[in-house]
């Protein structure tokens, strides 16, 4: 039932006395006529705070707890998926520019995240981010005996081989097998180079890169064929087979598709700008040879800018 929470008697224990930054353990005044409700989390009502990972966890459950923030209170695991998803992008976004201040301000955007459904997860009962943290610390020792144990892998491809035979063997019970476990919900591009990664890896490969050119032909062909038959079912199937085959072009020569495509993009976002900067008339009338000269301008202004 309701209660008070000015009723409370609170009485803190040293953080040393407990692994979970910010716990207190605490019990109603007897003249709260309330019983015992042990463990709950409680962090300090002003900002201070352990510092680092520890710091962030007190301050999210100071937002969560007691006398802290609305909108946080209200958030959910389900109402935060876009959340992590945009922060995530706007690491890759620090990332492609080279900007370390900025790379270090949004891995924190991103590192809240975790810590937010974690403390949620803790606040109704659940886990909490010391659970996180543990399982991942476990994980990455029962993953890496050839840095923790005894077993021999000198190169990446023998560290990413044992990986996949350890993770196979942790849930036999629950195995998806080699392509099932590519989360369905990654963005397209990203999801086919993954899928043709783990095929590849267990041998289901192209003899040579030449081989992925001939099959890149005959996927062209048929999206050809398709076309001029006019059966856009057809034509989406072919249109698809062809990008998957550019993603194995792409893997034999070691390039991250959803990064040379994000760069592409980029790259024809900046030349678009300055042609509309060049143009001396609105651009939907201009012709064919002025949209080409506007356009090598800003292919030449883009080769010479640093």
């Amino acid at each position: 039932m309701p209660f008070d929470i000015r009723a409370i008697q609170l009485i803190e224990m040293p953080c040393s006395e407990d692994t979970r930054a910010g716990m207190v353990r605490w019990w109603p005044q007897e003249s709260a006529n309330l019983p015992s409700l042990g463990w709950c989390i409680l962090p300090p009502r002003d900002s201070e705070h352990p510092g680092g990972v520890a710091g962030l966890v007190v301050i999210v459950d100071r937002l969560l707890g007691p006398g802290g923030c609305p909108w946080d209170q209200a958030q959910t695991h389900e109402s935060l998926r876009p959340y992590l998803v945009e922060e995530a992008y706007e690491v890759l976004e620090a990332i492609d520019r080279g900007d370390s201040e900025k790379l270090c301000e949004e891995l924190g955007d991103l590192l809240l995240q975790p810590i937010l459904h974690a403390q949620i997860a803790r606040k109704n009962g659940g886990w909490d981010s010391t659970d996180v943290a543990e399982q991942i610390i476990e994980k990455l020792i029962r993953r890496h005996p050839h840095v923790f144990g005894d077993v021999d892998a000198k190169t990446a491809d023998e560290v990413l081989r044992n990986w996949d035979a350890i993770k196979q063997s942790e849930k036999p019970s629950e195995r998806a097998g080699i392509l099932g476990e590519v989360p369905r919900a990654l963005p397209s591009l990203l999801r086919a180079s993954q899928i043709s990664i783990r095929a590849a890896r267990v041998g289901f490969e192209w003899p040579s890169i030449e081989a992925v050119f001939e099959k890149l032909h005959e996927e062209l062909t048929e999206l050809h064929e398709a076309m001029d038959l006019g059966d856009s079912t057809r034509i989406a199937e072919e249109l698809g087979d062809v990008l998957f085959t550019v993603v194995n072009v792409a893997r034999w020569c070691q390039v991250q598709p959803e990064d040379a495509l994000r760069e592409m993009v980029d790259r024809f976002v900046a030349r678009f700008e300055v042609m509309e900067s060049k143009a001396r008339r609105p651009l939907s009338t201009l012709t064919a040879d002025e949209w080409d000269r506007l356009w090598l301008a800003a292919k030449d202004q883009q080769k010479k800018s640093p």
